[in-house]
């Protein structure tokens, strides 16, 4: 081992980013094996290599016994006090036995030890990389497609996009880039295995804190996602600060900010709606675009009843029922979406700008998209006296 030896471990230290030191004992560990493999011995030896100038030197261990001492392995007490006068039983005796010729031997012999050992430390370093990045978002490149699972070379590895986490409307081709979510890092005999989603909900949280500093700094906050991937999704967010619009920070100036999201999603569809830390305004916000008259919570069975005007039924609702689905898993409330003419028919009090189910006060909701502030005489004019069976003598 010479000068030139150590550049060597030098270069491969910094372009592959494996430790120094880890090199050395992965080096001494194959130089013990190529020590008993080329001279044949069963001695436990130790092999020592000089980190500043790569010199190596062979120690063979022998354990201090009473006497009869076993070949290779064990030294008697009177034969190792003649070194040294402090050795006691049980004490490991070292003796240096390296070979003349060693240092070409252990070059060819512990080669591919070596290079074996530096892969394995290679591999432990990737997985120490992305095991902290389970969660997060990477971008990479589309290498290849193995049985439907799209591999995606991430420049030190490969992870692994399974059919079930694509896309419906994703089209994927050699070379294309492309941003995932990881889900999970996996330790195995062949190295870490990555896998990434397109469709999980903490993409789409992601991709909004790389589009809107606003809510990268905690300015405004994303409370809750909701997500059916390639169609539809719905994201709740909320600002402490009063002089923040949380929606509008997240839309940007004439919608750059979610379109680049949209862009990145191919087409996908995404409701932002301001969360409320009041369920029936939460629920009611979760429902748009379609307007809400008023909702009603049966707390015990986590249900919110709606009522929205009878041209909005089936925009409250949604395509196969999935404004409603997304609002539930939104809010994390049932949903029931009944029209106006279907609650006057069920014995609910409504009208306009004003409503009430039957039960309880606390469970009113005074709508956010109703006219604030009328006078009880003009409320009392227009729908009736308070208790009354909610019929006008007018209507």
């Amino acid at each position: 081992m010479n000068e030139e030896f150590l550049a060597a471990m030098a270069a491969i230290e910094k372009e592959k980013g494996v430790n120094r030191d880890v090199l050395f004992e992965a080096i001494e560990a194959a130089l013990v094996s190529a020590y008993k493999r080329n001279f044949n011995t069963a001695a436990n030896v130790r092999v020592v290599l000089d980190r500043d100038s790569g010199e190596i030197k062979v120690f063979t261990r022998l354990t201090v016994v009473e006497e009869n001492p076993q070949q290779q392995l064990e030294i008697s007490l009177s034969e190792a006090r003649e070194t040294d006068s402090e050795y006691q039983l049980g004490d490991v005796v070292e003796k240096e036995v390296t070979p003349k010729n060693f240092g070409r031997i252990a070059a060819q012999t512990a080669k591919q030890v070596v290079i074996q050992r530096i892969r394995e430390a290679e591999r432990e370093l990737v997985f120490d990389e992305y095991i902290d990045r389970e969660d997060d978002i990477i971008t990479g490149v589309i290498q290849r497609m193995e049985q439907k699972n799209m591999i995606i070379d991430l420049g030190r590895t490969e992870a692994v996009l399974m059919p079930t986490e694509q896309m419906p409307n994703d089209e994927y081709k050699q070379g294309q880039r492309v941003k995932a979510y990881i889900t999970e890092v996996r330790r195995t005999t062949k190295g870490p295995q990555i896998f990434v989603s397109r469709t999980h909900p903490g993409l789409l949280k992601r991709l909004f804190e790389l589009e809107v500093p606003e809510i990268f700094d905690g300015t405004v906050e994303i409370k809750s996602v909701a997500r059916e991937a390639g169609f539809r999704s719905k994201l709740a967010v909320y600002s402490k600060n009063k002089d923040v619009d949380p929606v509008g920070a997240c839309v940007g100036p004439k919608g750059a900010r979610v379109q680049a999201i949209v862009l990145e999603l191919r087409g996908e569809k995404i409701d932002i709606v301001k969360w409320d830390e009041s369920p029936d305004a939460f629920v009611a916000n979760a429902l748009s675009p379609a307007k809400v008259v008023t909702v009603r919570l049966q707390e015990e069975q986590k249900v919110a009843n709606v009522i929205v005007p009878d041209y909005q039924l089936s925009l409250a609702i949604g395509k196969e029922g999935q404004n409603a689905r997304l609002a539930a898993k939104l809010t994390g409330w049932k949903i029931d979406i009944t029209s106006e003419t279907q609650a006057s028919e069920r014995g609910m009090i409504l009208g306009r700008g004003a409503a009430a189910l039957v039960g309880d006060d606390e469970d009113i909701m005074e709508p956010e998209n109703t006219v604030p502030g009328l006078p009880d005489e003009l409320i009392e004019a227009v729908y009736g006296p308070e208790g009354s069976d909610g019929e006008n003598e007018n209507s």
